[in-house]
Parts: structure tokens; C-alpha cells; sequence
């Protein structure tokens, strides 16, 4: 598999040029099955439009035709580029994204066994300590790990994380139905 690093730069700079933050780009599947996903958001609302996605895509395909052209691909082979927003049950890839989203459950996938000998956990986020990562476990209580030893972590689809989605948009749906009007 290609070393990413030279396209993980070239990303965040067409993301920080468009005022994005990037979330993850990862390489996988094989030979020419390969997809290059990047995930992204604009840093206020978490999220990203179709147009920003489209903005996004434009720019690094560029990049990476020129590269190309140049003799200098840094991914050899065919593959598929895939650029989206985290979406509500996102990948949590930053050591920010434990305290941005403090309170909320989240599947916790570690590279090393924790106390117990558990090599995952599904918690609530209770923030971050320097590098060190806060969870509230309700089978074990308080579980205290290095940022470097979660190997994957995943905000769980809950209620509570659906009402503090806001989408950008809502246009194209048919109805708006909130939780005060199902009661």
C-alpha cells in the first residue's frame, strides 16, 4: 500500500485553503478495488455541504493530476476518490474531537489492552487530561488511557447525539418532526 503522507499534506492544504478541517483520509481496499476517502468539516458547523464536498474534491484531484502528469503520483495505481462530511456518527480521529464531544457514547477500539484486558469499550466521553482521553464506562467506571493507544474511536447514533445535530440545510425534506412533536 502507498505511504499517504505526501496526500494527508496535500488535503490539509486544500482544506485549510477552502477553510475546512480535516477529520481523515485513509487508503484502503486493494489493487486497483482502492478507495482514498477524505473526511472533512468546516470547524463551525462540524459539518460540510455537497458544494463544499464537490469544492474539496475538485481541488485535490487537481493537485494529484498534476502530480501525476509530473511522473510524481504518490498513489500508484487506480483508485476512488470519496470526500464527505463525518456525518453524526463520526469517526473521532483528534484528540479534540474527545473534549468537543464530551457527554456523548462512543466505541472505543484500544491499540494496547486496557486495565482488564479489554481492547474496547463502549463509553461516554468525559474529555481529555493533556494527551490522556476520559471515559466513563458503565461496567468498569473511569477509564484513563493515552490518546496514542486508541486505535478507533466512533460516536454511537444515540438521541442525544441526533439533537445536538443541527444539519446546515434542511431543504429537500418533506417535514421537520421534532421531539417535542412525537410526545
Amino acid at each position: 500500500m502507498s505511504d499517504i503522507a505526501p496526500v494527508v499534506e496535500i488535503v490539509e492544504a486544500e482544506a485549510k485553503a477552502l477553510g475546512f478541517d480535516v477529520v481523515r483520509v485513509i487508503l484502503f481496499g486493494k489493487d486497483d478495488d482502492r478507495t482514498l476517502q477524505i473526511m472533512a468539516e468546516r470547524p463551525e458547523t462540524r459539518q460540510l455541504t455537497i458544494d463544499d464536498c464537490a469544492a474539496l474534491s475538485r481541488g485535490v484531484s487537481a493537485r494529484l493530476d498534476a502530480l501525476e502528469e509530473a511522473g510524481k503520483d504518490p498513489i500508484e495505481g487506480a483508485y476512488r476518490l470519496e470526500v464527505s462530511s463525518p456525518g453524526i456518527d463520526r469517526p473521532l480521529t483528534r484528540l479534540k474531537d474527545f473534549a468537543d464531544w464530551s457527554g456523548h457514547e462512543a466505541r472505543v477500539t484500544f491499540a494496547e489492552a486496557i486495565e482488564g484486558g479489554r481492547k474496547q469499550v463502549k463509553a461516554v466521553l468525559a474529555g481529555v487530561d493533556g494527551s490522556t482521553v476520559l471515559l466513563d464506562d458503565p461496567k468498569s467506571g473511569r477509564v484513563v488511557t493515552a490518546f496514542s493507544n486508541v486505535a478507533s474511536a466512533k460516536l454511537v447514533l444515540t438521541d442525544a447525539l441526533i439533537s445536538a445535530t443541527v444539519p446546515l440545510s434542511t431543504e429537500g425534506a418533506d417535514e421537520i418532526v421534532t421531539q417535542e412533536q412525537e410526545d
